[in-house]
């Protein structure tokens, strides 16, 4: 068995998107025969509060599913103070430096972009030690932070991530990138890179679809993730018409808009918005088992971003309504996965919603099984890694 390193900002039992994305690549890289260890911070997100078992720790070394995965010292937080923030970082950036610079590590090592820093640091070490990189991008920063306007085009910040990203791209042996956006835009500053479509699909290994179309229900529509600054869900919870439509809004997770969408729902009671918390991967699908339709939302088109509950959800069987933008609108409408809704556009996403309030549960069921099987067929994670290694890409 050939060894390969990860290395990540997120691991399970660490919830979200990004956490999921690694583990499948972990878990894919083992079963293609690759003996493989994973380098992250001690669990704590999304929360940015150690979890019970890492409490008081400096390091902890755990087996996985037959992954090794190595923890090490973080000062986590998720605090809106960007001194507090930028601390944060530091702490692990640090502890990844002195972990990679002293220890052994394999030949190939699968470095996960963003966060910026910390991609940088791992690029920066790696590179001094001759090793293959494998870059994997799953947004473009500093150009989604400019979109988002968390950072200012032009300013001291801005300057010094445009180096860190142009470093890590010119460093990497060869790139993986969630989106043709990505990869366009990185054949931008480095045309001859090698660059490799890698789509965040997901692995549930569903061989029947197991959801449940209720009828004389109202359509139940959901999301399910971060409540961050990117999703807009606040956002969405305040622009939403739902007021004399057969539709509910049901929201699960966590994040830093939490506390407002709770106090928003606690005093727009007609609006049918009902607030889950944060479940674990399997008892979420457990539960979402009766419902209909799953929204997507983004707050702003970002460029290089398809978010991947556009696969996961498709996976199970779920219309999609999509309201991000870019990429992703193509796949929904390519797919015909569901519905979109021009971004940041409520007129059109409360017309959209009019129109699903309309439907009958037998035609939502039809849609079900038809997005079932066009995800069967297209959304497949083990023929994609296939392809991958055959290209010698790990």
């Amino acid at each position: 068995m050939e060894d390969i390193l990860i290395i990540s900002n997120y691991y399970p039992p660490e919830q979200g998107a990004a956490a999921n994305r690694i583990e499948q690549l972990a878990l894919k890289l083992h079963q293609n025969n690759y003996r493989v260890s994973v380098v992250c911070p001690l669990g704590n997100y999304p929360k940015g509060v150690l979890f019970p078992e890492y409490k008081g720790k400096f390091s902890v070394t755990e087996n996985l599913d037959n992954i090794t995965v190595k923890r090490i010292w973080i000062y986590p937080s998720v605090s809106k103070n960007l001194i507090v923030r930028i601390l944060s970082v530091l702490s692990f950036s640090s502890s990844l430096f002195f972990y990679l610079l002293f220890k052994k590590t394999p030949q190939k090592v699968v470095v996960q972009s963003p966060p910026l820093l910390l991609s940088f640091i791992s690029v920066l070490v790696l590179s001094l030690k001759k090793k293959k990189i494998i870059l994997n991008v799953s947004d473009l920063w500093p150009l989604a932070a400019i979109e988002l306007e968390a950072l200012k085009k032009g300013s001291l910040s801005h300057k010094f991530s445009l180096f860190l990203e142009r470093f890590i791209y010119k460093r990497a042996a060869v790139i993986l990138g969630q989106s043709n956006e990505i990869i366009t835009h990185i054949h931008s500053l480095f045309p001859n890179k090698k660059c490799f479509l890698y789509r965040n699909f997901p692995d549930h290994k569903v061989e029947e679809m197991t959801l449940k179309t209720a009828e004389n229900q109202p359509i139940k529509l959901f999301y399910a993730g971060l409540l961050g600054i990117a999703q807009g869900v606040f956002e969405l919870c305040q622009n939403l018409e739902l007021k004399g439509l057969t539709i509910e809004l049901h929201l699960f997770g966590d994040g830093a808009e939490k506390n407002e969408i709770e106090r928003f729902i606690s005093t727009q009671k007609e609006q049918k918005i009902v607030f889950h918390g944060m479940l674990e991967r399997k008892a979420l699908h457990e539960k979402l088992q009766t419902f209909d339709i799953a929204i997507v939302p983004l707050k702003t088109r970002i460029y290089g971003s398809v978010p991947s509950k556009i696969f996961e959800y498709g996976s199970l069987g779920f219309p999609i309504l999509y309201f991000g933008g870019g990429e992703g609108e193509t796949i929904v409408n390519e797919h015909q996965l569901g519905w979109v809704a021009k971004v940041g556009n409520y007129n059109d996403l409360n017309q959209k919603l009019t129109l699903i309030s309309k439907l009958k549960k037998a035609e939502v069921d039809l849609m079900k099984q038809h997005i079932f099987k066009e995800a069967q067929q297209r959304f497949d994670l083990d023929n994609q890694m296939k392809e991958l290694i055959a290209l010698d890409v790990f």
